[in-house]
């Protein structure tokens, strides 16, 4: 069956073998692995990774796709259709280790998705845009340090592992990707993830300004001994912790 790439789905198919050895090489599935594929698209890392496990769940939201998914005749390749945004990974046995070739333009909810059920979580390897992954390892003062920097480093070590070529892909997309490995902490960084998310998000709502003007109703100088003449990216994630203790103190 052919399949014709879908733009709605952000659909890109990796068909580089060299690279698709090197994405299994990073998973490095056990027997009992309790995998679930993001977006297996025509198979090509779903394929070879039935080799290696006892079962592999995968979810999928284009019809057309499970067909052809369901043509390979696996008895242990599970294929469940829909939104990822919306399946509930309860149904899985635990703990998930979440693998994929995340879709482009829905990749930040996914990831935000998943911090939401991270308890069942064992590690995520995705591939992402190579400017996303920039953003999810950057530190403070860099340009791109930002939001989701903070936001995955509050939960996970974060690694970018290799980047992949535009050429590896059909249809070729004009960017860039890379693989990226996280692991959950043992403990979140913060307790209140709440409060912690409303003051990253504040803080870089206005990013070219001063922390004392994007964050002037929820905190003053006067509250807090961190720096508010400085704008958001060069704050450490430690400060962000420290503001939003003090923002608690307050409320």
């Amino acid at each position: 069956m052919i399949h014709k790439a879908r733009k709605r789905f952000g659909q890109n198919f990796l068909v580089d073998n060299r690279i698709i050895d090197r994405i299994i090489a990073t998973i490095a599935p056990k027997r009992n692995d309790n995998l679930l594929e993001i977006g297996p698209g025509q198979g090509a890392i779903t394929l070879p990774l039935l080799n290696y496990v006892n079962q592999l769940n995968v979810i999928e939201i284009d019809r057309n796709l499970i067909s052809i998914l369901k043509s390979l005749e696996y008895s242990h390749l599970v294929i469940h259709q829909g939104d990822v945004l919306k399946f509930d990974l309860n149904i899985l046995p635990m703990p998930i280790r979440i693998i994929g070739n995340l879709p482009y333009n829905i990749s930040s909810s996914i990831l935000f998705h998943l911090i939401e059920n991270l308890d069942k979580i064992q590690d995520i390897t995705v591939m992402l845009q190579k400017e996303v992954v920039e953003r999810m390892v950057a530190n403070s003062g860099s340009k791109v340090y930002g939001r989701l920097s903070i936001m995955m480093q509050i939960f996970f070590n974060v690694e970018m592992i290799f980047t992949v070529p535009p050429e590896s892909f059909n249809p070729v997309p004009r960017v860039d990707s890379a693989i990226v490995y996280l692991k959950p902490l043992a403990q979140p960084k913060t307790k209140n993830i709440k409060v912690f998310e409303k003051i990253v998000k504040l803080a870089f709502s206005q990013r070219r300004k001063m922390l004392r003007n994007s964050l002037k109703y929820v905190l003053t100088q006067k509250q807090t001994d961190i720096n508010l003449s400085r704008r958001a990216e060069m704050l450490t994630i430690d400060d962000f912790i420290t503001l939003t203790q003090d923002y608690e103190k307050q409320h």
